[in-house]
């Protein structure tokens, strides 16, 4: 009985181990993760499908590199085997180490895959390896690099972008305004980068003499400060008509570090979107869940910066189930504003990003106390949305804070959270009906952060973890003790029989 149950659990293993051998040799792989991050979606079957010329993908990698580095060039192969398999031979590619040869490195450099500095422990020590972590796709005199692909990252999004990229001739053109006090793109590098990849981003000027090119479907407009006169204001109204998109982010009240004092911004906007379904109070929102900023404060002699939670601030991470949040985890804004629906809009408004559940609002004019000491108490509102896309006969995008996407001019710029720059392009993919490649965007790690317990259950696990092994070693000793006791009692009862 117990060879044959030997056998059995050997042939068992041996089973695993051969499918195991196969899958890593064929690069078969089951998906089983919340997200589907190793099945290819729909956004790039298509545009595989749409090669109509072979491309090549050049793939520099370093070998001998560790463990949790190393997954990342397996990952990048077994994603290039899906790839080509869905091609249908229209996708080449090919693996080259270039610290191999010093030809293979300068080569890698010259398609702008550069190295970087890992650590790496050998012998006790840590020293610095040279490794590339990059690729070049190339259609035929065109060619798109993927400098570095980091571990944990969006690949599929990174691979497929590239192919769209350079396999499209004309791309769609989206138009920001400019001529009253609106963010240049020279303030926007983040964002450009991102929509420029499939994307020609130009700016437009909106005056009474120039009217908007018929070339545009979609138009940004990202913190005007000045007022626009509602002749101007009509020519939106024609664009919107003629079945153009639009995005507005704007600040509807202004505020700055400096002074701690905030108020209301007037620049014909807000009755403007009242008409069209969106009401955008003058008020600030304050949420728990918010960031820091940096206040001096004196130690003696000395000045030092120290960080201080600032609930005006609001970090957004509540978000509806919308093509233009898709992805989203987190989203910092400054100085927002509240955005609803107005009471007979006529079209469907859709609140599509909320405060949390501690939150509040202000009206403006506002002192902001830096030093107050904030307590549940002071939130008494929940989920206060600030932003909200708009459907009808036209498509419109409207986010309570005009800098979410701004880093600022010359040596005043910061870096974003990354989410704000993705809330900015899957606004205007959706706007430009060009949304497959939005979920791709934000496909990766995500943060899976461990939810919080109240007391009540912790200290029920704590007691639950302490007690139940004791509790098992009980039982089945109970078990055993009563089999035991069946045992000999089946032995005397024989023993008896036999007598």
């Amino acid at each position: 009985m117990k060879s044959k149950f030997y056998t059995t659990t050997a042939l068992i293993i041996g089973i695993v181990i051969v499918i195991n051998l196969l899958a890593n040799e064929y690069h078969l792989r089951l998906d089983l993760t919340e997200d589907r991050q190793y099945t290819l979606s729909q956004a790039t079957k298509d545009i595989i499908e749409s090669l109509e010329e072979p491309v090549t993908v050049k793939a520099y990698f370093s070998k001998d590199l560790p463990p949790n580095i190393a997954k990342t060039r397996q990952d990048f192969q077994d994603l290039l085997v899906e790839y080509a398999n869905r091609s249908d031979g229209q996708i080449l590619y090919e693996f080259i180490n270039p610290n191999e040869k010093e030809a293979y490195e300068r080569e890698a450099s010259e398609k702008g895959v550069r190295p970087v500095l890992i650590n790496v422990r050998e012998k006790d020590q840590m020293k610095q390896q040279k490794a590339f972590l990059g690729a070049s796709v190339q259609l035929g005199d065109k060619t798109e690099v993927i400098p570095l692909i980091q571990p944990g990252a969006a690949m599929e999004y990174a691979l497929s972008t590239a192919l769209k990229k350079i396999s499209i001739d004309n791309k769609p053109v989206i138009g920001f305004i400019q001529g009253h006090g609106e963010a240049p793109l020279a303030e926007m590098p983040e964002a450009s980068q991102q929509l420029s990849v499939l994307y020609n981003i130009r700016e437009i000027a909106l005056t009474d003499s120039t009217d908007l090119p018929d070339s545009i479907r979609t138009l940004a407009l990202i913190r005007p400060t000045d007022s626009i006169p509602a002749s101007q204001l009509q020519k939106l109204d024609a664009f919107l008509e003629k079945g153009g998109s639009l995005l507005v982010a704007l600040n509807n009240v202004q505020a700055d570090f400096r002074s701690m004092y905030g108020v209301a911004s007037h620049t014909g906007l807000s009755a403007w979107l009242q008409k069209k379904g969106v009401d955008v109070k003058h008020n600030f929102i304050a949420d728990a869940q918010c960031g820091s900023v940096s206040v001096p404060q004196q130690f003696g002699a000395f000045t030092i910066q120290a960080s201080v939670s600032f609930p005006y601030v609001p970090v957004i991470g509540t978000f509806a189930e919308h093509p233009v949040t898709s992805g989203l985890e987190s989203v910092m804004l400054e100085f927002a504003s509240e955005v609803r629906p107005t009471a007979d809009s006529t079209v469907k408004v859709t609140p599509i990003a909320f405060s949390s559940a501690l939150s509040t609002t202000s009206p403006a004019p506002q002192f902001f106390d830096i030093n107050k000491e904030w307590s549940e108490d002071d939130f008494q509102q929940k989920n206060i949305p600030v932003a909200a896309a708009v459907e009808g006969n036209f498509r419109m995008v409207v986010i309570g804070d005009g800098d979410f996407a701004v880093n600022g001019a010359y040596q005043q710029q910061r870096r974003l959270q990354p989410d704000n720059v993705n809330l900015l392009s899957n606004a205007v993919d959706w706007l430009s009906d060009d949304t497959g490649l939005i979920d791709l965007r934000t496909k990766g790690a995500v943060s899976r952060p461990i939810k919080e317990l109240d007391d009540t259950t912790k200290t029920i696990l704590k007691y639950t973890n302490f007690l139940l092994p004791i509790l098992l070693v009980i039982g089945y000793g109970i078990v055993r003790a009563q089999q035991n006791r069946m045992k000999r009692s089946k032995r005397m009862n024989e023993n008896y029989e036999m007598a």
